[in-house]
């Protein structure tokens, strides 16, 4: 089974030494090398990576890699077997290309956990964090070239939980129909966002929009999934982070 998982990156870091994982420069136009594969050769949009995130990443794995299947996660956060503390142990519980030959025998995509808001809807939580103009024009986008899909949009957008990050691993033929159906409705939104003066962190809206299109997706085509833990492998400050997402509630974004 030739499965590439790709490890969305942007600076030297550890990677796993494993043959399911391909590290992957992304944004690497105009960038130093940093001996990882680059997301700069044949058919790219590299140069969108300020505003696209690790989607470079995928649209080349799209237009570039051959394999059975496809997948995305990032250099600070994998696929893992079950959580526990410490980076080193977190490490050993990644993924291998074994674990993925038994998981993907029987599903043919692989999301994360549900991340939930409880409190929250999806839009509200992206409304808060982000310039709503992101969904609200994507919701139009959807209504005219994917009418079908706009009632699973907007199940989606009132849930209280979503597949989050950008990670997934899926067989090819389903990865291909996902990127010509995501990459269509991203590339109309940017042709139609105003987004002049919109700091660093708001302007990759793209990746922000996308990571609440999986679930669109998934749900409206019926494609069955499961889900797999997911390790971030640093320490996170949980109480800023609580803190950061009180002040989004109560003041909205850019308070």
């Amino acid at each position: 089974m030739n499965i590439q998982i790709l490890i969305a990156a942007h600076k030297p870091y550890w990677m796993p030494q494993d043959p399911s994982y391909l590290p992957l420069h992304v944004g690497a136009a105009g960038k130093a090398d940093l001996g990882f594969t680059r997301d700069d050769t044949g058919p790219n949009i590299s140069g969108k990576n300020p505003h696209f995130c690790e989607l470079t990443g995928l649209y080349w794995a799209w237009k570039n890699l051959d394999a059975d299947y496809i997948g995305l996660v990032h250099y600070r956060r994998y696929f893992t077997r079950k959580e526990v503390h410490g980076i080193e142990e977190k490490r050993q519980q990644i993924l291998s290309h074994a674990d993925w030959e038994g998981i993907l025998s029987r599903r043919s995509v692989v999301v994360p956990g549900k991340r939930r808001y409880y409190i929250e809807t999806n839009r509200s939580h992206y409304n808060h964090a982000h310039h709503k103009e992101g969904l609200d024009i994507t919701e139009a986008i959807i209504k005219e070239r994917y009418p079908d899909y706009l009632l699973a949009f907007d199940r989606i957008m009132n849930r209280t939980w979503a597949h989050m990050f950008n990670m997934f691993v899926m067989r090819k033929d389903l990865f291909d129909a996902y990127m010509t159906w995501l990459f269509d409705i991203l590339f109309t939104l940017e042709e139609r966002v105003d987004i002049t003066g919109w700091d660093t962190y708001e302007s990759r809206i793209y990746g922000f929009v996308s990571e609440l299109l999986l679930d669109v997706w998934l749900e409206q085509n019926n494609i069955p999934y499961t889900e797999q833990n997911v390790s971030f492998m640093e320490k996170q400050n949980w109480f800023k982070k609580g803190g950061a997402f009180l002040k989004r509630k109560l003041l909205g974004r850019g308070q």
